[in-house]
């Protein structure tokens, strides 16, 4: 008998669907306009009308909050995006050609871009073409490739002796087809894993972009920025540091418990030794 998401899973998904609800219905709603500036009412503290308090120049942090999670999932779910739509094509392709040049050329690539983490990669782009969320999407797309790929080819190669691949390749299959009909169903499972990780990750590296000002910029509000906009104001109004910081601990919290009930539940390793 097969068992369902763990605890882990649901405790995740309900911390990590919370965030992204809250980021859909700031497309449709928010408590106030996150643009509007109210300067008499600049550093309130919680109440009934402003639930998390208002920040320096009297905007609701709620409201910021909710289009806040609306930067950084987006950011973070296209840059995974990228990494998952180059890394693993490359990582399948390495696998396919294992020992050859372009199994050589793509590992060394990986490791030249890991050489360089997103903060760096960041620096390097934003230098070029200025600071927005464009290009902080660019900086952890590009740093997730290796990582997809490395994970995709490494799996990828396990798979490679098993005996329905010798098969396929008996039938006269070539190596993309194998690939693709072959390969990529069977590490689907651990890719949808490394994703949610990745995915974690990539909500932590916008929030720390933003907060040196290499990512989303004015008047668009962003966790990171605004832990940056309060680290001058903690001693007299902790608020304004303490509920963007919660609102990144909790999302990746939730992220990294989904993706270790994700994990439990798609490997049949840990189904069988936990049966």
């Amino acid at each position: 008998m097969t068992r369902g998401p763990s605890l882990t899973f649901w405790i995740g998904a309900v911390l990590s669907l919370s965030f992204v609800a809250a980021a859909l219905l700031s497309f449709l709603w928010t408590p106030y306009d996150v643009e509007a500036l109210e300067i008499a009412n600049r550093l309130k503290t919680p109440s009934v009308a402003h639930p998390f308090g208002t920040d320096h120049f009297g905007r609701d942090i709620l409201s910021m909050i909710m289009v806040g999670a609306r930067t950084s999932i987006a950011v973070a779910l296209v840059a995974v995006g990228i990494g998952m739509g180059l890394g693993v094509p490359l990582g399948l392709w390495a696998a396919a050609r294992k020992g050859g040049l372009v199994d050589e050329v793509i590992m060394r690539g990986n490791d030249l871009v890991f050489a360089f983490p997103s903060l760096v990669i960041a620096i390097l782009i934003t230098a070029v073409f200025g600071a927005s969320a464009l290009n902080a999407i660019i900086a952890i797309g590009i740093f997730n490739i290796p990582v997809f790929a490395r994970l995709t080819r490494g799996a990828a190669l396990s798979l490679w002796q098993r005996e329905f691949i010798l098969a396929a390749r008996v039938a006269g299959k070539g190596a993309a087809r194998i690939s693709a009909e072959h390969i990529l169903p069977n590490i689907l499972n651990l890719l949808i894993v490394q994703g949610t990780i990745q995915f974690s990750l990539g909500i932590l590296a916008e929030a720390g972009l933003s907060y040196v000002g290499l990512g989303a910029q004015p008047p668009l509000p962003s966790w990171g920025r605004m832990l940056a906009d309060a680290q001058t104001m903690v001693s007299f109004a902790p608020h304004l540091a303490l509920i963007p910081g919660l609102a990144i601990v909790l999302m990746v919290l939730g992220l990294n418990l989904m993706g270790d009930g994700l994990r439990d539940w798609l490997d049949p390793r840990i189904r069988v030794a936990r049966a």
